[in-house]
């Protein structure tokens, strides 16, 4: 694994994050990361996941590496390697599409039809400091292919569930799709979503990465499952969802 400098955490840092582990084996760890926490390299000054990973390094002073990224206001599944090879594994899956993502989001009412794939290509936009995705016409300049799909779980006059599945990985995927169609999601302030849902408030980003499908070094795939967050679990029942 790479070499870099330990990151010190206090007793209450490493209890966080072992109580995240909702599946560890030989090859690999895979968390139910928190809303809020960024994944690694955020310009916010607290530990990021990455940093934390160092609660699990080993005498030889070799520790974890993220296998891939959540954006930080997203909750869910997210793997760590434990070992170069397994790194190397599930790098060369990742880039072969073997990884089957499916979150669970909040919307203000379902979509029409209530399921069906978004084909539209996304370009990066810089704003500021900030970065954002754009839909752009296909052939556009910088425009990424990109496509997800969706289905709605369950919907009423407050709102609905959706189950997303991203076909490609760009950034902010889910969420600007989601957006085109007329459907942002619960508390995505930056891509038009609502405050509220069900007469509530909705504080931050509603989507959560629910399942992860992918091949295991040992052969065959494993699936991997992470609970809502309670605020999630609380404005669906709120919604009678």
């Amino acid at each position: 694994m790479k070499t870099r400098q330990p990151v010190s955490l206090t007793e209450e840092e490493i209890a966080a994050v072992r109580s995240w582990v909702v599946h560890e084996d030989a090859h690999l760890i895979a968390f139910n990361k928190p809303s809020g926490l960024s994944s690694q390299g955020g310009r916010i000054q607290a530990h990021t996941l990455d940093d934390l990973l160092w609660a699990f390094a080993r005498s030889n002073g070799k520790r974890p590496e993220l296998v891939h990224r959540l954006d930080r206001d997203t909750s869910g599944v997210i793997l760590a390697a434990k070992t170069k090879p397994a790194a190397g594994f599930f790098g060369k899956a990742l880039q072969a599409r073997k990884f089957h993502k499916t979150y669970r989001a909040l919307i203000a009412a379902a979509p029409e039809p209530r399921a069906g794939q978004i084909d539209a290509p996304l370009r990066r936009q810089e704003i500021g400091r900030e970065s954002y995705m754009r839909v752009v016409e296909v052939g556009a300049e910088g425009a990424q292919a990109s496509q997800s799909r969706y289905r709605t779980l369950a919907a009423n006059e407050e709102g609905a569930v959706v189950e997303l599945e991203p076909l490609t990985g760009r950034m902010h995927q889910l969420r600007v799709h989601m957006a085109h169609i007329g459907r942002p999601l619960v508390g995505d302030v930056r891509y038009g979503g609502a405050l509220t849902f069900a007469g509530r408030p909705a504080s931050r980003l509603m989507l959560h990465a629910a399942k992860l499908s992918f091949p295991h070094p040992d052969g065959g795939r494993l699936t991997i499952e992470a609970p809502e967050p309670t605020d999630f679990q609380a404005l669906r029942e709120a919604a009678g969802l």
